[in-house]
């Protein structure tokens, strides 16, 4: 019995003894408990700053890479006046909104590979052999490298037409104008406020070119320089010539007016003498074998029915 009572008295001060011991390391160690629930915080706060990447949207995630990527394989690429080449272009075509150097020569080769891809995917769906199948892969992938530069090809010639097409009438409105008592300047204005196409939108930024500081004959040369039609050229030559030499610009622009109007008369009667010569080619190829099977084919079952 005195036995029992040592060994309980023994375990009720291991027992207070171990209590002690547990609230003295927990007031210790609390500062690390905190940085322990500081840290179970921050991992929870951690998704949220994962998924913001992928709250991105596509153009900035998938499309911004890309386009840095293609752009320093095009400039790896094409030669070192690409640059000017590509800016040349862009003017001709009248600066397409959203394209820029930099854009066309990523396009080149995203369509490069675009290109390579389908045309890979198309032979193999034929399933032609692996000589037709690299060269028409090849034939793709060239494709695509120049689709930009046909694209804005295309725009500028486009452009360039209309132009043609307007100048005439622009003249007459600026002549009417002068002779009834405006500046050049006035004149150029009233054409580029109360017609709309490329002819008025490259008067509009001769306009603000002026305003920004730029001399007349610098501003036309400019319009120049944008453009590849030979007849605006030429007006634009004798418009700085004459406000060089100080010749009155109303007389310049009747003389260019009827210049014009000549010059699109002989345009075109050219397009109408070219339509004999470009129909000989569907005409040959098209509308005569079918003639000639409607004529000739009745005649030919008899011919056939007969000597059989």
């Amino acid at each position: 019995m005195t036995l029992l009572l040592i060994l309980g008295a023994l375990l009720i001060v291991l027992a207070i003894y171990l209590l002690s011991l547990a609230t003295s390391g927990s007031t210790q160690h609390q500062p690390g408990v905190e940085r322990a629930i500081a840290a179970l915080h921050s991992m929870g706060g951690a998704p949220k700053e994962l998924t913001a990447e992928l709250e991105k949207p596509f153009s900035e995630r998938i499309m911004a890479p890309l386009h840095e990527r293609a752009l320093g394989l095009g400039r790896r690429l094409t030669g070192a006046d690409s640059a000017q080449r590509i800016t040349h272009k862009l003017d001709l075509a009248g600066s397409p909104v959203g394209w820029s150097v930099d854009r066309v020569v990523s396009l080149k080769v995203i369509g490069a590979v675009a290109g390579l891809v389908v045309a890979g995917l198309v032979t193999t769906l034929l399933g032609l052999s692996l000589g037709p199948r690299v060269g028409f892969t090849l034939v793709g992938a060239v494709v695509g490298y120049f689709g930009p530069n046909l694209y804005l090809y295309q725009r500028a010639y486009d452009r360039q037409a209309q132009i043609a097409k307007e100048l005439p009438d622009a003249i007459d409105l600026m002549t009417i104008s002068v002779e009834s008592g405006l500046a050049f300047d006035a004149a150029v204005q009233q054409v580029a406020y109360n017609t709309t196409g490329p002819l008025a939108e490259e008067l509009s930024r001769v306009l603000r070119e002026m305003q920004i500081g730029s001399s007349r004959a610098d501003a036309l040369r400019a319009m120049a320089e944008r453009s590849n039609l030979a007849q605006l050229r030429s007006f634009i030559s004798a418009l700085v010539q004459a406000d060089a030499f100080g010749i009155p610009i109303a007389q310049v622009l009747r003389v260019q007016s009827s210049e014009m109007r000549i010059k699109r008369r002989q345009r075109a009667e050219e397009k109408a003498m070219q339509v004999p010569v470009k129909m000989t080619i569907p005409l040959i190829f098209c509308i005569l074998p079918c003639l000639f099977i409607a004529v000739l084919g009745p005649a030919a079952i008899n011919i056939m029915e007969n000597f059989g």
